[in-house]
């Protein structure tokens, strides 16, 4: 009995993702309202204030989305501009020529990375899945041949690198430097795409080769923007556009580094580039110079324009209120003592926090299925153990972002997505894509601890 008391917290943690559990998949019920039924239930279980809940619940939405609504809201414009405007066909379409049929992998992995960095993960799959698919057919090669260094390269982007909203979340959670997790994470995330990608596939042939001969359906992407490559903007032009945030972020890191080793006083001059390269400013500059490159300099009227970047936000509207209700039920876990209890468990022990991290947001993954959910659902029992340990905590935000992407199954949309589109059974979408998201988790940790042993 003591023992169950003692352990309550945890208790009531498990409880609480058994709830979750049943209110997504046995009522059907929409995420957003679920992970807020299971808020206030957490809260009720873990005996806090009644007069304190709607406050936690509140606090803990209105935190989490007042920092990523900006950043989300702006990457989702960017890479709709990018979409609409040509950039993303040109960037796709140059590189799977320059490389030739026999790298065509290649072309893939490195047009999905840079094209992943401005686009979300299903955008991404939306807007690439027919060029895999033309390019498939022209070459005569299998749709899935190209289709798993793409979903790899897009994954990879989509766990560890801001602006996406899993990275962003995570390290303003953390309170890591998104500068920083961006640097980290394109060390960490290049090695882990080719791996995932090109290396998985030749594995993949193997252990499922009936996956290799069918052919999927895209009908249910709806409506697509094509374009002949002669009417699109140049690469180059093009790749600025996509890159122009990263470039912004990585420049102020690099030099905020530099500063730090020095101790330098920043003056005007640095602080001004530390405000460019701000996750939000940077994505702010970059909409501007996109609505110019994709938009005004190619002719195309303002109203169009705006078009796409309205677009663009009707997609994003649940998603932010999915995001902000896992901040909501992160709160709770804070509020109600759960960290706490976590922390006292693990204070006086070696877990390393990378690990723990990466360990709670795997198992929250596959208990729900949504990666962000996992992340923002991990922060809340991490944050506490941060405060005691020395541990880089960028690292931390890309352990977090490993973990939540592991073992993608039928509770997860993008398991059902890639089944369908590229036309493969359960048993064959689990032996590649279930696989290849595991390898992205795993390997990625890996290469986190290795570099943790440097910085």
């Amino acid at each position: 009995m003591n023992f169950f008391v003692e352990q309550w917290p945890l208790i009531t943690v498990a409880i609480a993702i058994i709830l979750l559990l049943v209110l997504i998949m046995g009522f059907k019920l929409n995420t957003f309202i679920a992970l807020i039924i299971t808020a206030f239930t957490t809260a009720l279980l873990l005996g806090m204030p009644l007069d304190k809940v709607v406050a936690t619940v509140e606090t803990g939405m209105g935190g989490t989305l007042g920092h990523i609504a900006l950043i989300f809201g702006l990457g989702a414009m960017l890479g709709k501009l990018l979409a609409d405007g040509g950039g993303a066909t040109r960037i796709a379409n140059t590189l799977i020529n320059r490389f030739g049929l026999k790298n065509i992998q290649w072309a893939v992995v490195i047009a999905s990375f840079i094209i992943g960095i401005a686009l979300f993960f299903e955008v991404g799959l939306v807007l690439l899945i027919p060029i895999v698919y033309t390019i498939a057919k022209e070459t005569k090669l299998p749709a899935l041949h190209l289709g798993i260094p793409m979903a790899a390269a897009l994954s990879v982007t989509h766990g560890f690198l801001p602006p996406h909203p899993g990275p962003v979340l995570i390290a303003k959670e953390y309170g890591a430097n998104l500068g920083e997790v961006l640097l980290y994470g394109f060390i960490v995330g290049v090695p882990v795409a080719i791996i995932a990608g090109p290396v998985f596939n030749k594995l993949a042939k193997k252990i499922a080769p009936t996956a290799f001969t069918k052919e999927g359906d895209i009908s249910s992407l709806g409506k697509n923007v094509h374009f002949k490559l002669e009417d699109t903007p140049g690469f180059g032009i093009s790749t600025l556009t996509a890159l122009f945030p990263v470039i912004l972020m990585l420049m102020a890191t690099i030099v905020k580094l530099i500063v730090g080793a020095q101790n330098i006083t920043p003056g005007n001059g640095i602080k001004a580039l530390y405000l460019l390269g701000d996750a939000s400013t940077a994505m702010l500059l970059s909409i501007i110079f996109a609505i110019f490159t994709m938009g005004l300099g190619r002719k195309r009227p303002m109203k169009d324009v705006m078009q796409s970047v309205t677009d663009a936000i009707y997609p994003i509207g649940m998603m932010l209120l999915i995001i902000g209700a896992g901040g909501a039920f992160k709160q709770v876990l804070i509020d109600g003592g759960v960290g706490k209890h976590v922390e006292t468990l693990f204070t006086h022990s070696d877990f390393s926090p990378i690990i723990l991290a990466w360990l709670v947001a795997a198992v929250l993954r596959i208990a729900l299925g949504s990666a962000t959910v996992a992340a923002i659902s991990t922060t809340g029992i991490i944050i506490p153990l941060l405060a005691a340990s020395d541990v880089n905590v960028a690292l931390v935000v890309l352990a977090t972002g490993a973990g939540s992407v592991i073992a993608s199954h039928v509770n997860d949309a993008g398991f059902w997505m890639f089944k369908e589109y590229f036309g493969l059974s359960v048993k064959e979408t689990l032996l590649t894509w279930t696989l290849l998201e595991t390898i992205i988790s795993v390997t990625g940790l890996i290469f986190i601890l290795l570099l943790s042993m440097f910085v």
